[in-house]
């Protein structure tokens, strides 16, 4: 059965709750990290989406301005019982319409390594290893040129 998924920004202090709970779920809790390991200084002023089926947040992910020209997505996160359902596409798909909006040319991110795949399949390249992240999750930061 397929699932109404609506992608759009958190709208009241409930929605951002909600969105942060679900960043932290999948990001951190994992690792043992507390809440509000899953938010930085930059929350203020970056671009917020998340996945909606009905009320509840299955999905989020974000675009901060790296420069002029290029934006970073980061804190993709899908609860994992709604992955494998084409939500991290659709969160993709909108932060990407959502840069070219803001006049951004390229878009990179920092997968881990699990997680690259997804984003190859995206049109992501990968450009090389960048950080690790809690001494045993390697990332590697890919790009993607925008088309406006």
């Amino acid at each position: 059965m397929e699932q109404n998924i609506v992608i759009r920004s958190p709208e009241n202090d409930d929605e951002f709750a909600d969105y942060y709970h679900v960043r932290w779920k999948t990001l951190r809790a994992p690792w043992g990290e507390p809440e509000g390991s899953e938010k930085d200084d930059r929350e203020h002023e970056t671009f917020h989406l998340a996945a909606f089926i009905g009320d509840k947040i299955v999905g989020v992910g974000r675009i901060q301005k790296n420069s002029p020209t290029e934006a970073q997505i980061r804190y993709m996160g899908i609860l994992e019982e709604y992955r494998r359902m084409g939500i991290a596409r659709k969160i993709v798909e909108n932060l990407e319409k959502a840069a070219i909006e803001k006049g951004f040319d390229q878009i990179v991110l920092d997968a881990r390594q699990d997680a690259v795949g997804f984003y190859i399949l995206a049109g992501y390249e990968v450009i090389e290893e960048s950080y690790l992240l809690f001494g045993s999750i390697q990332h590697f930061r890919m790009q993607k040129k925008l088309k406006s």
